[in-house]
């Protein structure tokens, strides 16, 4: 039986999402970033869909009796618990990025449709779908000659139903193009799109028929993919595997269909049996069927009060730009907060390392990197000078299959040693140790961090990126890539903490060693920063501590299946969830109070997937003054009264009164100027 303390996964994620579209509704956010959010709310339910819709679907085939821990329902319940969900959502989406268009309009920006176009812009739209739309477009009738044909997942098509002698006869038209969707009407703000174009014209596409009706739809693939190693051809190399189970991927079943408006009934079930459907997976929707395109809009107007004020990366003024990012390190340990400081003194660290005659190998994890990857750049330069240079690429970091194949085949091609890692289990930890020969012998530097090795997502995710040259964190690194080079898992360490074997039982530990301090009668406290909690040890022993006395306070941005609140249960658990500017991406776990805190940050949630299938790293802050900033981190966004949500017994979270004037703490500006007034009083000095 479910405890009352937990709460349903996908519900849970679910309530994360309806976070994000209220920072789309919300009337203090600037206009193009309540677009932005939009867009951001409909990604997400994206992959939602693909992901964990697809994988319910699955199990709802494989294992129909399957009950699920956390909600007790099987997974064709948990599926239609799912999809309703989705439909009950969709008229308040719709309805933020109305009011949010109808704002736009006073400052010249608005989606045309061919109806609402001036004479003179319907002129130019004909002209422009003869000269550059129509050459383009491969229509195809769906008959016993015409197979329906494979629709792409998440592109656009407008689909007609066509006049016939007997029975549903449709047409499509796919309604995507590499040139661009956005067409801008004159020099204004005024645009249209291109399936909005391919729609109104598609009488003249179907010339020989009689168009009855029309529909822009998007149909939404699952895209769960298992990598099993027994299925592996013996000798295969892992890229080509991969490469086979993507292209799988895009053959998956469809499992939703959007559409901005209904065919005629006895059409509609044509379409639907044809996609393979239940009328339950179809969903009507009044906003365009894919959002992506305001980030272009957001190009026609640059009013500043439309975007967020620029923040700009805080140079850290303590770390010397003259000197050797390394012996810095050497002297103390360094703590990089993003994106509030800028990320160059870490690849300023790679950079020297690439170069360095003296460093002797570089080792790293790789599992997200930018599209043109700076830190990609250094580790192949480094293995052109000469550097042992061992990189572990996550082949299996969902949806980044394909640019991490290329990467790592890149990685090959400059002479570092690529390695994937475990089979069954993804490398999720963000570890790199450079190990250099010095007259005392070899000196070690790790870095350790809580999100990717990527310069784009710095910029726009919280995270933290450790650098150390303690030489116990150096032989806890330098047994983890041992055994991921070995196709082994790390037993035992000294100061990191490595999942699977060695991170959740001392968390467990540590917490136990909370719930004796209570049961003395002594304070006793933890308090964590993360993405997601749903692993159930981990949430038993928190409800256990919390009955023991134990002050618990939390910061979780996404899924969280632990419920505060619960009388006689998770009464001392306080949990926070905040959605902001930037994306909350930083782990950082405290035991204990200040006289005897342990702080940690780390790559791993507290769900069962990071903590008993994938290697993941946590570090210790061992730095007092490094202990103070990760906790004064937490218990900034604990304090927030602007972005917070506050979680509630029912699992569900509750936007704060907003505090407005001077006792307003919105713990991501704040954030910013901390960091910036440090920068200043840093030069000053």
């Amino acid at each position: 039986m479910p405890k009352p303390f937990y709460m349903d996964r996908e519900l849970s994620w679910m309530n994360f999402n309806i976070r994000v579209l209220e920072e789309a509704e919300d009337p203090s956010v600037p206009l193009f970033e309540q677009l932005s959010f939009s867009a951001i709310y409909q990604s997400n339910l994206d992959e939602f869909v693909q992901v964990r819709l697809g994988a319910m679907l699955d199990r709802a085939v494989r294992d129909p009796k399957a009950k699920d821990s956390r909600s007790g329902m099987n997974p064709k319940e948990h599926a239609k618990e799912i999809l309703h969900a989705i439909g009950f959502m969709l008229p308040r989406k719709d309805r933020a990025y109305h009011d949010t268009m109808s704002r736009l309009k006073e400052h010249g920006i608005e989606h045309v449709t061919f109806s609402d176009a001036t004479p003179e812009e319907r002129s130019f739209l004909e002209q422009y779908f003869k000269r550059e739309v129509k050459p383009l477009l491969s229509p195809i009738i769906v008959d016993k000659n015409h197979p329906f044909p494979f629709l792409r997942n998440k592109k656009l098509y407008v689909v007609v139903q066509l006049a016939a002698k007997s029975g549903v006869q449709l047409g499509l038209i796919p309604a995507y193009s590499t040139s661009g969707r956005v067409v801008r009407l004159g020099k204004s703000g005024r645009f249209t799109l291109l399936e909005d174009i391919i729609l109104h014209f598609a009488p003249q596409t179907f010339k020989n028929y009689k168009v009855l009706d029309s529909a822009i739809l998007r149909v939404t693939r699952s895209g769960v993919i298992e990598y099993d190693s027994s299925a592996a051809d013996e000798g295969t190399d892992f890229c080509a595997t991969m490469e086979k189970l993507i292209a799988q991927r895009r053959k998956r079943e469809v499992v939703r269909l959007q559409m901005n408006s209904s065919l005629a009934p006895e059409a509609m079930e044509v379409l639907l049996k044809k996609l393979g459907l239940k009328r339950r997976q179809l969903f009507f929707e009044e906003t365009p069927l894919d959002l992506s395109f305001v980030y272009k809009i957001a190009e026609y107007n640059d009013d500043p009060a439309l975007h967020y004020p620029p923040h700009k990366p805080q140079n850290r003024s303590d770390i010397s730009a003259r000197r050797s990012m390394m012996s810095q390190i050497a002297e103390r340990d360094i703590l990089l907060l993003y994106p509030y400081e800028s990320v160059t003194p870490f690849l300023r660290l790679l950079d020297e390392a690439s170069i360095d005659p003296d460093v002797a190998s570089i080792k790293i994890t790789l599992y997200r990197v930018a599209s043109n990857s700076r830190v990609v750049e250094a580790l192949c330069q480094a293995a052109e000078n000469g550097k042992d240079v061992l990189v572990l690429v996550e082949l299996r970091a969902r949806f980044d299959e394909e640019n991490n194949i290329g990467w790592a085949k890149r990685l090959q091609d400059a002479g570092c040693t690529v390695i994937y890692g475990p089979h069954n289990m993804k490398v999720h930890s963000k570890l790199l140790l450079i190990s250099r020969r010095t007259e005392d012998g070899v000196q070690n530097i790790v870095q350790v961090g809580t999100g990717n090795y990527n310069e784009k997502t710095n910029r726009i995710y919280t995270d933290l990126c450790l650098m150390t040259a303690n030489t116990e964190i150096a032989e806890d690194a330098r047994h983890v890539f041992d055994a991921l080079s070995t196709d082994s898992l790390v037993e035992e360490t000294k100061q990191l903490m490595v999942a699977p074997l060695c991170m959740r039982s001392k968390i467990l530990e540590l917490l136990d060693e909370e719930i004796a301090h209570a049961r003395r009668g002594e304070p006793a406290f933890f308090s964590c920063k993360c993405n997601s909690i749903s692993d159930r040890g981990i949430m038993n022993k928190l409800a256990e501590a919390s009955q023991a006395g134990v002050q618990i306070e939390m910061v979780v941005r996404g899924i969280c299946c632990l419920k505060p609140g619960v009388p006689g249960f998770t009464d001392n658990i306080h949990i926070v969830s905040i959605v902001g500017r930037y994306l909350e991406h930083s782990r950082i776990y405290i035991f204990g109070t200040p006289e005897r805190r342990r702080v940690y940050i780390s790559s791993a949630d507290l769900m069962t997937r990071n903590t008993k299938h994938r290697v993941e790293v946590s570090a210790p802050l061992l730095d007092p003054a490094l202990m103070e900033q990760a906790s004064d981190i937490v218990a900034l966004c604990l304090a927030d009264n602007v972005k917070a949500r506050i979680g509630e017994p029912d699992g569900t979270f509750l936007h704060c009164d907003p505090v407005q004037g001077e006792g307003a703490v919105d713990a991501q500006e704040m954030q910013y100027r901390i960091a910036e007034k440090k920068a200043k009083s840093r030069k000053k000095k």
